[in-house]
Protein backbone atom coordinates (compact mmCIF):
# COMPACT_ATOMS: atom_id res chain seq x y z
CA UNK A 1 0.00 0.00 0.00
CA UNK A 2 2.69 2.15 0.60
CA UNK A 3 4.30 1.82 -2.49
CA UNK A 4 1.39 2.16 -4.36
CA UNK A 5 1.32 5.64 -2.66
CA UNK A 6 4.32 6.06 -2.87
CA UNK A 7 4.38 5.76 -6.75
CA UNK A 8 1.21 7.78 -7.03
CA UNK A 9 2.67 10.25 -5.38
CA UNK A 10 6.06 10.29 -8.12
CA UNK A 11 3.79 10.38 -11.28
CA UNK A 12 2.26 13.45 -10.38
CA UNK A 13 5.05 14.77 -9.97
CA UNK A 14 6.69 13.75 -13.41
CA UNK A 15 6.76 16.10 -15.99
CA UNK A 16 5.17 14.02 -19.40
CA UNK A 17 7.38 13.50 -22.54
CA UNK A 18 5.82 15.72 -24.90
CA UNK A 19 6.21 18.89 -22.55
CA UNK A 20 9.90 17.84 -21.75
CA UNK A 21 10.43 17.85 -25.89
CA UNK A 22 8.66 21.37 -25.89
CA UNK A 23 10.97 22.67 -23.04
CA UNK A 24 14.13 21.04 -24.69
CA UNK A 25 13.28 22.39 -28.17
CA UNK A 26 12.85 25.69 -27.15
CA UNK A 27 16.30 25.67 -25.47
CA UNK A 28 17.98 24.76 -28.67
CA UNK A 29 16.46 27.11 -30.86
CA UNK A 30 17.39 29.96 -28.29
CA UNK A 31 20.54 28.86 -27.77
CA UNK A 32 20.77 28.63 -32.04
CA UNK A 33 19.46 32.22 -32.65
CA UNK A 34 21.63 33.60 -29.38
CA UNK A 35 23.33 35.99 -31.67
CA UNK A 36 20.23 37.60 -31.96
CA UNK A 37 19.59 40.38 -29.65
CA UNK A 38 15.71 41.27 -30.03
CA UNK A 39 12.89 38.85 -31.30
CA UNK A 40 9.71 41.00 -31.77
CA UNK A 41 6.27 39.88 -33.22
CA UNK A 42 3.80 41.71 -35.22
CA UNK A 43 0.34 40.11 -34.62
CA UNK A 44 -3.33 40.47 -34.91
CA UNK A 45 -6.00 37.83 -34.54
CA UNK A 46 -7.62 39.95 -37.82
CA UNK A 47 -6.67 39.69 -41.14
CA UNK A 48 -6.07 42.48 -43.41
CA UNK A 49 -5.15 45.26 -40.47
CA UNK A 50 -1.68 45.60 -42.34
CA UNK A 51 1.08 43.19 -39.95
CA UNK A 52 3.05 43.16 -42.81
CA UNK A 53 2.81 46.43 -43.89
CA UNK A 54 3.91 47.31 -39.95
CA UNK A 55 6.65 44.65 -40.09
CA UNK A 56 8.34 45.21 -43.24
CA UNK A 57 8.25 49.13 -42.44
CA UNK A 58 9.51 48.58 -38.68
CA UNK A 59 12.44 45.89 -40.22
CA UNK A 60 13.45 48.68 -42.44
CA UNK A 61 12.97 51.30 -40.07
CA UNK A 62 15.09 50.00 -37.43
CA UNK A 63 17.78 49.07 -40.42
CA UNK A 64 18.04 52.74 -41.24
CA UNK A 65 18.68 53.60 -38.30
CA UNK A 66 21.76 51.61 -38.55
CA UNK A 67 20.87 47.81 -36.86
CA UNK A 68 20.95 45.01 -38.20
CA UNK A 69 17.61 43.06 -38.44
CA UNK A 70 16.01 40.11 -40.09
CA UNK A 71 12.48 39.67 -41.38
CA UNK A 72 10.59 36.60 -40.89
CA UNK A 73 7.18 36.48 -43.13
CA UNK A 74 5.66 33.19 -40.54
CA UNK A 75 1.98 33.58 -42.96
CA UNK A 76 3.12 30.34 -44.30
CA UNK A 77 0.16 29.11 -46.61
CA UNK A 78 -0.47 33.01 -47.59
CA UNK A 79 3.24 34.72 -47.56
CA UNK A 80 3.33 37.96 -49.24
CA UNK A 81 6.34 39.82 -47.58
CA UNK A 82 8.72 39.63 -50.45
CA UNK A 83 6.19 40.95 -53.15
CA UNK A 84 5.97 44.01 -50.12
CA UNK A 85 9.67 43.89 -50.95
CA UNK A 86 9.58 43.56 -54.29
CA UNK A 87 12.03 40.51 -54.48
CA UNK A 88 11.97 37.81 -57.13
CA UNK A 89 14.35 35.26 -58.99
CA UNK A 90 15.41 31.84 -58.21
CA UNK A 91 16.36 31.64 -54.56
CA UNK A 92 19.79 28.99 -53.28
CA UNK A 93 18.67 25.70 -52.43
CA UNK A 94 21.39 25.33 -49.30
CA UNK A 95 20.88 24.12 -46.00
CA UNK A 96 21.22 25.55 -43.77
CA UNK A 97 18.58 28.42 -45.62
CA UNK A 98 20.49 31.14 -46.70
CA UNK A 99 17.78 34.50 -46.43
CA UNK A 100 16.61 36.80 -49.10
CA UNK A 101 18.41 40.07 -48.86
CA UNK A 102 17.00 43.77 -49.83
CA UNK A 103 18.88 46.95 -48.57
CA UNK A 104 20.75 45.21 -45.46
CA UNK A 105 17.56 43.49 -44.34
CA UNK A 106 17.48 39.66 -44.52
CA UNK A 107 13.96 38.02 -44.92
CA UNK A 108 12.70 34.48 -45.28
CA UNK A 109 8.99 33.59 -46.81
CA UNK A 110 7.74 30.30 -47.78
CA UNK A 111 7.26 32.06 -50.97
CA UNK A 112 10.79 31.20 -51.80
CA UNK A 113 9.94 27.86 -52.19
CA UNK A 114 7.50 27.68 -54.32
CA UNK A 115 7.50 27.94 -58.39
CA UNK A 116 4.57 30.35 -58.21
CA UNK A 117 3.17 33.05 -55.71
CA UNK A 118 -0.10 32.68 -57.17
CA UNK A 119 -0.13 28.53 -56.24
CA UNK A 120 -2.38 27.94 -52.59
CA UNK A 121 -0.08 26.51 -49.86
CA UNK A 122 -2.65 23.63 -48.99
CA UNK A 123 -0.83 22.31 -45.85
CA UNK A 124 -2.39 21.42 -42.15
CA UNK A 125 -1.32 22.72 -39.21
CA UNK A 126 1.85 20.11 -38.14
CA UNK A 127 3.65 21.29 -41.88
CA UNK A 128 3.19 25.01 -41.12
CA UNK A 129 4.95 24.23 -37.76
CA UNK A 130 7.51 22.88 -38.97
CA UNK A 131 8.25 25.49 -41.71
CA UNK A 132 7.93 27.55 -39.35
CA UNK A 133 10.93 25.62 -37.12
CA UNK A 134 13.07 25.62 -40.24
CA UNK A 135 13.02 29.65 -40.56
CA UNK A 136 13.73 29.76 -36.83
CA UNK A 137 16.22 26.20 -36.02
CA UNK A 138 17.40 26.24 -39.60
CA UNK A 139 18.39 29.74 -41.13
CA UNK A 140 21.33 31.07 -41.57
CA UNK A 141 20.87 34.39 -40.14
CA UNK A 142 24.30 35.31 -38.68
CA UNK A 143 24.25 38.09 -35.80
CA UNK A 144 21.24 40.74 -35.74
CA UNK A 145 19.93 43.39 -33.34
CA UNK A 146 16.47 42.66 -34.19
CA UNK A 147 14.09 39.87 -36.04
CA UNK A 148 10.66 41.12 -36.96
CA UNK A 149 8.10 38.50 -37.28
CA UNK A 150 4.87 38.86 -39.10
CA UNK A 151 2.61 36.60 -37.81
CA UNK A 152 -0.62 35.34 -39.77
CA UNK A 153 -3.82 36.08 -38.45
CA UNK A 154 -5.89 33.72 -35.90
CA UNK A 155 -4.94 32.52 -32.45
CA UNK A 156 -3.94 28.76 -33.62
CA UNK A 157 -0.60 26.86 -35.20
CA UNK A 158 1.57 29.78 -36.17
CA UNK A 159 1.13 32.01 -33.67
CA UNK A 160 1.11 29.58 -31.27
CA UNK A 161 4.36 27.65 -32.70
CA UNK A 162 6.33 31.16 -32.58
CA UNK A 163 5.27 31.61 -28.68
CA UNK A 164 6.40 27.89 -28.27
CA UNK A 165 9.83 28.06 -29.46
CA UNK A 166 11.00 31.55 -29.29
CA UNK A 167 11.67 33.51 -26.07
CA UNK A 168 10.23 36.93 -27.86
CA UNK A 169 10.50 39.87 -26.27
CA UNK A 170 7.01 40.82 -26.84
CA UNK A 171 4.43 41.76 -29.44
CA UNK A 172 3.43 45.12 -31.34
CA UNK A 173 -0.15 44.10 -31.87
CA UNK A 174 -2.04 45.36 -34.95
CA UNK A 175 -5.73 47.15 -34.97
CA UNK A 176 -7.58 49.40 -37.52
CA UNK A 177 -9.37 52.38 -36.24
CA UNK A 178 -12.56 50.32 -36.56
CA UNK A 179 -14.21 48.16 -33.19
CA UNK A 180 -14.29 45.03 -35.14
CA UNK A 181 -10.83 45.57 -35.48
CA UNK A 182 -9.93 46.06 -32.17
CA UNK A 183 -12.35 42.91 -30.89
CA UNK A 184 -9.95 40.53 -32.92
CA UNK A 185 -6.81 42.15 -31.70
CA UNK A 186 -7.64 42.34 -28.11
CA UNK A 187 -7.96 38.48 -28.86
CA UNK A 188 -4.65 38.45 -29.90
CA UNK A 189 -3.51 40.51 -26.88
CA UNK A 190 -5.49 37.57 -24.86
CA UNK A 191 -3.86 34.82 -25.79
CA UNK A 192 -0.71 36.69 -25.84
CA UNK A 193 -1.21 37.54 -21.81
CA UNK A 194 -1.89 34.20 -20.97
CA UNK A 195 1.35 32.53 -22.80
CA UNK A 196 3.25 34.84 -21.07
CA UNK A 197 4.43 37.15 -23.61
CA UNK A 198 4.87 41.01 -22.85
CA UNK A 199 2.32 43.59 -24.93
CA UNK A 200 5.13 46.19 -26.26
CA UNK A 201 2.34 48.56 -27.55
CA UNK A 202 -0.66 49.04 -29.92
CA UNK A 203 -0.42 50.70 -33.47
CA UNK A 204 -3.57 52.05 -34.92
CA UNK A 205 -2.82 51.42 -38.64
CA UNK A 206 -5.04 53.63 -41.29
CA UNK A 207 -5.72 55.87 -39.17
CA UNK A 208 -8.21 57.96 -40.18
CA UNK A 209 -9.57 59.97 -37.28
CA UNK A 210 -12.97 57.98 -38.17
CA UNK A 211 -12.49 55.84 -35.18
CA UNK A 212 -10.74 54.75 -31.68
CA UNK A 213 -9.59 51.08 -32.45
CA UNK A 214 -6.43 51.65 -30.80
CA UNK A 215 -7.33 53.52 -27.84
CA UNK A 216 -9.91 50.70 -27.38
CA UNK A 217 -7.07 47.90 -27.48
CA UNK A 218 -4.85 49.87 -25.71
CA UNK A 219 -7.31 50.45 -22.61
CA UNK A 220 -8.81 46.43 -22.54
CA UNK A 221 -5.11 45.08 -22.23
CA UNK A 222 -3.80 47.47 -20.52
CA UNK A 223 -0.85 48.56 -22.71
CA UNK A 224 0.14 51.84 -24.33
CA UNK A 225 -1.06 52.84 -27.54
CA UNK A 226 2.51 53.68 -29.20
CA UNK A 227 1.51 55.27 -32.78
CA UNK A 228 -0.69 55.54 -35.09
CA UNK A 229 0.17 55.21 -38.64
CA UNK A 230 -1.84 57.63 -41.09
CA UNK A 231 -4.26 56.39 -43.78
CA UNK A 232 -1.63 57.21 -47.14
CA UNK A 233 -2.22 55.90 -50.45
CA UNK A 234 1.41 55.71 -50.26
CA UNK A 235 1.67 52.53 -48.76
CA UNK A 236 -0.81 50.66 -51.47
CA UNK A 237 0.93 52.50 -54.17
CA UNK A 238 4.19 51.35 -52.97
CA UNK A 239 3.79 47.87 -51.34
CA UNK A 240 2.43 46.75 -55.20
CA UNK A 241 5.73 48.12 -56.71
CA UNK A 242 7.96 46.38 -54.27
CA UNK A 243 8.74 49.56 -52.73
CA UNK A 244 9.26 50.47 -48.83
CA UNK A 245 7.70 53.26 -47.95
CA UNK A 246 9.64 54.45 -44.42
CA UNK A 247 13.01 54.37 -47.57
CA UNK A 248 11.39 56.85 -49.82
CA UNK A 249 8.90 59.03 -47.67
CA UNK A 250 10.41 61.29 -44.47
CA UNK A 251 7.43 61.35 -42.74
CA UNK A 252 6.19 57.89 -42.87
CA UNK A 253 9.08 56.83 -41.78
CA UNK A 254 9.16 59.89 -38.99
CA UNK A 255 6.24 58.14 -37.87
CA UNK A 256 7.57 55.04 -37.44
CA UNK A 257 10.62 56.51 -35.78
CA UNK A 258 8.18 57.78 -33.27
CA UNK A 259 5.77 54.59 -32.88
CA UNK A 260 9.43 52.16 -32.35
CA UNK A 261 10.80 54.37 -29.67
CA UNK A 262 7.33 54.69 -27.78
CA UNK A 263 7.34 50.99 -27.95
CA UNK A 264 11.04 50.75 -26.24
CA UNK A 265 12.30 48.75 -28.87
CA UNK A 266 15.23 51.63 -29.08
CA UNK A 267 16.56 53.89 -26.78
CA UNK A 268 18.66 56.14 -29.09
Amino acid sequence: MADTEQNQGAGTNMMHSSILRVIEDKKNINQKLSNIKHKIGVYSAKGGVGKTTVAVNTAFTLSSMGYKVGLIDADIDCPNTLMFLGIKGAFSDEYPLKPAEKDGVKVVSTSMFVDDVKKPIIWRGPLVAKMIREFLDNTDWGPLDYLIIDLPPGTSDAPLSIIQLLSLDGFLLVTTPRHISAVNTIRSGMMAKRLGVALLGVVENMSDGSGNGGEEVAAELGCDLVGKVTANKIFGEMSDSGRVPVLHDSSVKQEFENMIRKAGLVTK
